[in-house]
C-alpha cells in the first residue's frame, strides 16, 4: 500500500483537478440520466466538491471513508476510476459494485471507500464499528464518516455518536450541511451552528487535518459541521422549487471551484491556460468513461443472487431427506424471498 502524502503536502492544483473531475462527472451523469442510461435514483454533488476534496487532502489513503447516497464524489476522491463509477451507474459488470449497487451504493474496498448507503443515517453506526475495529486492532487509522444534515435527526445517529464517545474512537463525523434535508430547509428542522465554510477547500482541509492530527495522537471522536450548498435538486427527480432563483444565484457566485482557482491564480500557482487544460482533461476522462461503460457487459443473470445470501445459505436451509417439507418446497420458498 502506497501511503498518500499528508494533507499539508498535497498539491493544490492536483486537488483543483479532482474538483473539476467531480464536477464534470456529475454533469455527465445528469446528462446520461436524462438519456435514460441510468436507472433508479441519482443524487448529484455539484457545488459540494470542496468538502470531500478538502477531506481527502487531510488524510492518508489507508484511512477509512464511508458516506450516504450522494457518493459519486467520494469514490472519485478516494481513487476509484471514472470508468468504474460510470459503469456502476449504467449497471454494468465493470462497475465498482459490479453493476449491482447503482448510484447510491458505490463501494471500493481497495481504496478504503466503504459506501454509498441509501438509508438516511444508517451508515453512521457502521462507521463507528469500523473505527472500533481499527482501535481494537491497534491500527493508526482514522475513519471519516460523511452524512447530510437530515441524518442527525435519526435515532441511530445519536446512539452511534454516544458509543464513539464512550469508547474514544478515532472517527470524524462530517456533517455536509447543504441546508436542505431533501426539500426541508435546515432552518425549519434543526438547530445548528456553522463551523466550517464548505465552499472553501483550504478551510475544510486545514480543519480536518487539525482534527485528524489530534486523533492520531490520542484517539477520540470529533464532530464537524461543514456548511455547503448543492446547486441541483435533492435528486435528479427533484425540481428544487422550494428555493428561490436569487438564493441559488447567491451561492453560485461562491462556487468552490471558482474560489480555489482564484486563490491559486492570485498566488501565481495557476494560469488560465493550465486551468483550461485541467478542465479539458476532466471532460475527456469522463467522456471516455461513458464510452467504456457503454461497451461493458451486463452482469450475468446466473450471478444475480451471489451477493444476496452468504455462501451455502440456501443449502443450509434445505431440510434433511424424509422431513415433512421437501427440498424442492424449501428451495422454492427461498427463491420467492429473493
Amino acid at each position: 500500500m502506497t501511503a498518500m502524502q499528508p494533507g499539508e503536502q498535497r498539491d493544490e492544483v492536483e486537488m483543483l483537478s479532482l474538483m473539476l473531475l467531480i464536477r464534470r462527472f456529475e454533469e455527465r451523469a445528469s446528462q446520461q440520466y436524462q438519456a435514460q442510461k441510468i436507472g433508479g435514483f441519482c443524487h448529484l454533488y455539484i457545488g459540494q466538491e470542496a468538502v470531500v476534496a478538502g477531506a481527502v487532502a487531510a488524510v492518508r489513503d489507508d484511512d477509512y471513508i464511508i458516506t450516504a447516497y450522494r457518493d459519486h464524489a467520494h469514490a472519485l476522491a478516494r481513487g476509484t476510476s471514472a470508468n468504474a463509477c460510470i459503469a456502476e451507474l449504467f449497471g454494468k459488470e465493470t462497475g465498482c459494485s459490479r453493476g449491482l449497487g447503482g448510484s447510491m451504493h458505490f463501494f471500493d474496498r481497495k481504496n478504503h471507500m466503504y459506501g454509498g448507503h441509501a438509508i438516511v443515517g444508517a451508515h453512521v453506526p457502521l462507521a463507528v464499528g469500523m473505527a472500533f475495529a481499527t482501535k481494537y486492532r491497534a491500527e493508526d487509522r482514522v475513519t471519516l464518516c460523511f452524512f447530510g444534515d437530515g441524518a442527525i435527526n435519526q435515532g441511530a445517529f445519536h446512539e452511534a455518536l454516544n458509543l464513539a464517545a464512550l469508547f474514544k474512537l478515532p472517527i470524524v463525523f462530517i456533517c455536509e450541511n447543504n441546508l436542505f434535508a431533501m426539500g426541508t430547509s435546515v432552518k425549519r428542522s434543526t438547530s445548528l451552528k456553522q463551523i466550517v465554510d464548505g465552499m472553501n477547500f483550504r478551510e475544510v482541509r486545514d480543519k480536518i487535518a487539525e482534527i485528524v492530527d489530534s486523533i492520531r495522537k490520542e484517539p477520540h471522536p470529533a464532530f464537524l459541521e461543514v456548511r455547503t450548498y448543492r446547486y441541483r435538486g435533492h435528486s435528479m427527480s427533484d425540481p428544487a422549487s422550494y428555493r428561490t432563483k436569487e438564493e441559488l444565484e447567491k451561492y453560485r457566485l461562491d462556487d468552490p471551484i471558482t474560489r480555489l482557482r482564484a486563490q491559486l491564480t492570485r498566488e501565481g500557482k495557476l494560469t488560465n491556460e493550465q486551468f483550461d487544460m485541467l478542465d479539458k482533461s476532466a471532460k475527456e476522462t469522463v467522456l471516455a468513461a461513458v464510452k467504456f461503460a457503454e461497451k461493458s457487459p451486463e452482469p450475468p443473470l446466473d450471478k444475480l443472487y451471489d451477493y444476496t445470501y452468504a455462501d451455502g445459505a440456501i443449502a443450509a436451509a434445505v431440510p434433511p431427506a424424509g422431513s415433512d417439507e421437501s427440498a424442492a418446497d424449501t428451495t422454492a420458498t427461498a427463491g420467492k424471498r429473493r
